[in-house]
């Protein structure tokens, strides 16, 4: 009974003081500016359309890509990588969190033992124990080394699941450029096709002309030369779209030799982007809500490295049946218990609770310096983009003049050739002259879309922090 008292007293006293030693965490500050800087000229989104959805790449009116983007989630392996990283760091909270409850263990023996002859006992020289036996260990967290364990493992599983949550978009992301780079090679493939046609034209009237007396045969020539060299450059673009077919199949999870795009030739226009304010940012990223979280695991690990400094409380409770007879075993008098506290405190160790503080102490001040940095890289890309967008849209626009006048040149020099007053190099240069200002009319369409999807992917892609598992839905079993 006296010990009964002792077990309730004690854990009463373990209830009442209770505490975690260590610092409780804050967020770390960050230096976040008013506004971005290249949001001047910046087309604002309609308040309906003022957030990114999740399916980000639906703003682009794609169904192709649509279908793409699906297959990233179910078939991609970087991303199955993560989500199972995720599991296991879920697990590993989970048992984190098995140690604020006892632990109980059961058995049983049978046992053949012989004594000594020099011995005074009445079970003679040799005797079977049989026995089943009950323990019960419990290590009180009074000083909150659990809690700071568990705090650290439910941090660190947010933190992976944010990682996975990067993965994705990052996944996201590169499959939305490779497909839009392939599309504009598509759009450069059609141009040179129809250039090659209209060459092909140029050079039947140059032999017609060499034929007549009128042109010479190094104007042939000429002719010959432009068109074949165009003719292997659209031959050319077929290297590099394949190269993107085989990436966009390995992104969702399929061999290259099974899977193929159809021709489709880039059309569309860069959609409009919401941007929103910079303090949202740290919301949205989840490679900064990543970087938070390792900061709130390392900030609970000093509390775990400081804990070792106090002493360890254990109750332990030992019980069951034990007899020389199988025939008793299961008798009254055959029962057995023993039940108390332990208590044990580390005298010396040669400084390594203080070098196991120290080392929690710098980890964490390694991680801050890892989110700010997160931070400021965040801020810093969708100043990129922004900057990268807003110039490209000028610059596309004075390509599209650029395109204008040179259609005329190659007009105007072409009637001239044909009446006499202007040679053949005069129509082919102005034809060169066309078919670059035409391919970068293509090739800005295509930074364009692939900037619009890195700003987006800058921004988060939709995602929020409020994605994250909760402390309970962290203390749940994963029975998949």
């Amino acid at each position: 009974m006296k010990n009964n008292k002792i077990i309730v007293v004690l854990g009463a006293f373990s209830l009442i003081t209770a505490c975690s030693v260590g610092p409780d965490y804050v967020r770390p500050t960050a230096t976040i500016p008013p506004v971005f800087k290249e949001m001047s000229g910046w087309k604002v989104a309609q308040p309906k359309d003022d957030v990114i959805k999740g399916a980000w790449w639906e703003m682009f009116n794609d169904t192709q890509l649509n279908a793409l983007e699906q297959q990233v989630n179910i078939s991609n392996q970087n991303v199955a990588a993560a989500e199972a990283q995720f599991r296991q760091a879920r697990a590993l909270a989970q048992e984190a969190r098995a140690a604020y409850f006892p632990t109980v263990t059961a058995g049983a023996s049978v046992t053949r033992t012989r004594t000594s002859g020099t011995f005074n006992n009445s079970l003679g020289g040799a005797y079977t124990d049989y026995q089943l036996p009950l323990d019960l260990s419990w290590e009180l967290d009074l000083w909150g080394k659990i809690r700071r364990s568990v705090e650290a493992g439910r941090a660190s599983a947010q933190a992976s699941a944010a990682e996975l949550e990067g993965i994705r978009l990052s996944t996201q992301a590169q499959l939305a450029q490779d497909y839009f780079q392939l599309c504009a090679l598509d759009a450069q493939k059609k141009l040179l096709d129809a250039t090659v046609s209209a060459y092909r034209k140029f050079l039947e009237l140059t032999v017609n002309q060499y034929a007549s007396g009128v042109a010479s045969r190094a104007n042939v020539l000429q002719a010959e030369t432009q068109l074949k060299t165009t003719e292997a450059q659209a031959i050319d673009v077929g290297v590099q779209r394949a190269q993107l077919e085989h990436a966009i199949a390995v992104l969702i999870g399929k061999p290259a030799s099974l899977f193929s795009i159809p021709f489709t030739p880039l059309a569309a226009i860069p959609p409009t982007i919401p941007v929103g304010v910079p303090s949202v940012l740290l919301e949205r990223r989840p490679d900064i809500a990543a970087a938070e979280r390792s900061v709130a695991a390392a900030n609970a690990q000093i509390g775990v490295a400081k804990a070792a400094y106090y002493p360890t409380i254990t109750l332990s409770a030992l019980g069951g049946l034990e007899s020389t007879s199988p025939s008793q075993w299961f008798t009254w008098p055959s029962r057995f218990w023993a039940f108390g506290p332990a208590i044990s405190e580390t005298l010396f160790d040669g400084g390594l609770r203080r070098a196991q503080t120290d080392q929690a102490r710098a980890a964490y001040d390694a991680s801050v310096a890892a989110y700010r940095q997160t931070t400021l890289t965040g801020f810093q890309e969708v100043e990129d983009n922004l900057a990268a967008l807003r110039i490209l849209e000028k610059e596309a626009r004075a390509q599209e003049e650029a395109v204008k006048a040179a259609r005329q040149s190659v007009v105007f020099t072409t009637n001239q050739y044909k009446a006499g007053t202007a040679s053949a190099l005069d129509v082919i240069n102005t034809q060169v002259m066309d078919l670059n200002n035409e391919r970068a009319v293509i090739t800005i369409l295509g930074n364009r879309m692939t900037d619009s999807v890195l700003l987006i992917s800058a921004l988060g892609g939709g995602w929020n922090v409020s994605a994250l598992p909760s402390n309970d839905d962290l203390g749940k079993r994963d029975d998949k």
